[in-house]
């Protein structure tokens, strides 16, 4: 398989209520804000050089779309899954996102070459962050 030419990236755009509580949330989980394309209705969270969340205010998301926006304390719209380089990483971030508000979601998934566990953001959003044995993956 040829890689292709350029990084592609992924946004994934996000409805919040409290766009201020929400930017302080994810900055205190280390990842940063992007002011370039950050103002008084959006903040780009800056994940990894390939991954951004777009946190729109919900006035702003629904200019985008015309469906109705998931109450997402109550339905799951998405399941976002991050990588880490660890086990210890991924309880780092886990335990950073409850202590900063976020709540737990689903028990924890021990399988040996995998390991995961996942927090639900101040809107409800699922995070789950995973770490896999790279042995495990090759062979």
């Amino acid at each position: 398989m040829t890689a292709p030419a350029h990084q592609q990236m992924i946004f994934v755009n996000l409805p919040v209520n409290d766009l201020d509580a929400s930017k302080k949330f994810f900055t205190e989980l280390g990842y940063s804000i992007d002011p370039r394309f950050s103002d008084e209705n959006a903040a780009s969270v800056v994940i990894s050089d390939t991954i951004v969340a777009m946190l729109l205010t919900k006035p702003f998301y629904s200019t985008f779309t015309k469906k109705e926006i998931a109450d997402s304390t109550r339905t799951s719209e998405v399941l976002i899954a991050l990588s880490a380089p660890s086990r210890e990483q991924v309880d780092a971030l886990v335990d950073r996102a409850l202590a900063s508000g976020g709540t737990p979601s689903g028990e924890t998934q021990d399988h040996g070459f995998m390991y995961g566990r996942a927090f639900d953001d101040l809107d409800g959003h699922t995070w789950e962050v995973i770490w896999m044995d790279p042995s495990a993956i090759e062979g």
